[in-house]
């Protein structure tokens, strides 16, 4: 079995990457939204859920994850997402299934992404997620399984840059 060190050091002590380094996550910030929420229009609406991270260089960049739940009620029906930093678009993602079968009423299902995002501040960031129906007057429904409801979540994670 090899043994690894960085700079002579075991890896369960190494508390911090040598310059010129980058890629350690730093901090993770994570929240929860569990409203049954719903849609049929085509216009982007806030969603609810939404987090807040204060990068502690401008270097670095924050790796956002996104897991939403939903379910379809009328056929067909697909979702279109975008992810906001602040008040600005910085991802869309539009005519996602959140279903497992999209010909089917009542379809439970739920869908992931990821975005790697430079902020370029120190500054407390907030970044959200609206969401819309892309077929119009289809619902998409979030966080609603017909049967008790479920979760969806955002994950931000401070990545250290490379100096």
């Amino acid at each position: 079995m090899a043994i690894i060190t960085l700079n002579n050091n075991s890896l369960s002590s190494v508390t911090s990457l040598p310059a010129g380094v980058g890629g350690k996550v730093l901090q993770v910030v994570n929240a929860t939204y569990g409203t049954a929420t719903n849609s049929s229009s085509s216009t982007y609406s806030d969603l609810g859920l939404s987090a807040s991270i204060t990068p502690s260089s401008t270097s670095n960049k924050v790796l956002v994850t996104v897991h939403l739940s939903g379910c379809q009620k009328n056929n067909n029906a697909l979702l279109g997402t975008r992810l906001l930093r602040g008040s600005t678009t910085i991802y869309t993602i539009d005519n996602m299934s959140l279903y497992t079968n999209t010909t089917d009423q009542n379809a439970i299902g739920s869908v992931s992404t990821s975005y790697l995002d430079t902020p370029s501040t120190t500054s407390a960031t907030t970044y959200k997620i609206q969401f819309r129906s892309v077929d119009n007057n289809s619902y998409v429904y979030i966080n609603n399984d017909f049967s008790g409801g479920s979760n969806s979540n955002i994950t931000l994670m401070e990545i250290a840059g490379w100096f």
